[in-house]
């Protein structure tokens, strides 16, 4: 072929270190575009972000010539960056080292945009542990309890 076409849609998650609810709502909507600007300077396209105060969601249209690894590596230094140079913040901010992405077919997109678009509500009903370890178990993703949060 002579050009590359891909269709790419991967839902992240990824934690504040030790889960501290460090960002402020204040911050939430500039953290936000911050994050999406990251992800669009290197390609790729954000379709829907929600930030809680101790976990993000982020669903990207992946560009083909770079690896998830890459994209959480870069989102997770700019925006840690940014909010400490910045000083956005009381106290230093750090991210979990580890993230969680799934993959999505485009007919899904919907749904999930609404799931992360409606993050706080899902929240009244179920904490961010649980939701986390619904993920995998939905997924199929073998895990060891003791190692899913730091």
């Amino acid at each position: 072929m002579a050009n590359t076409y891909t269709q790419l849609y991967i839902h992240l998650i990824f934690a504040v270190k030790n889960r501290a609810a460090t960002v402020p709502e204040s911050v939430r909507e500039e953290l936000q575009k911050y994050l999406c600007g990251v992800a669009q300077s290197a390609q790729h396209k954000p379709l829907a972000v929600y930030y809680m105060p101790d976990h993000l969601h982020l669903l990207v249209g992946l560009h083909p010539d770079h690896t998830v690894a890459e994209l959480v590596r870069l989102l997770k230094a700019n925006s840690s960056k940014w909010l400490n140079k910045n000083r956005r913040l009381l106290q230093r901010f750090e991210w979990q080292r580890g993230y969680s992405a799934f993959s999505y077919a485009r007919s899904q997109l919907d749904a999930v945009v609404n799931y992360i678009l409606t993050q706080p509500a899902h929240h009244r009903k179920i904490s961010f542990q649980e939701e986390y370890i619904a993920f995998l178990k939905r997924f199929g993703v073998e895990y060891d309890p003791r190692y899913v949060f730091e």
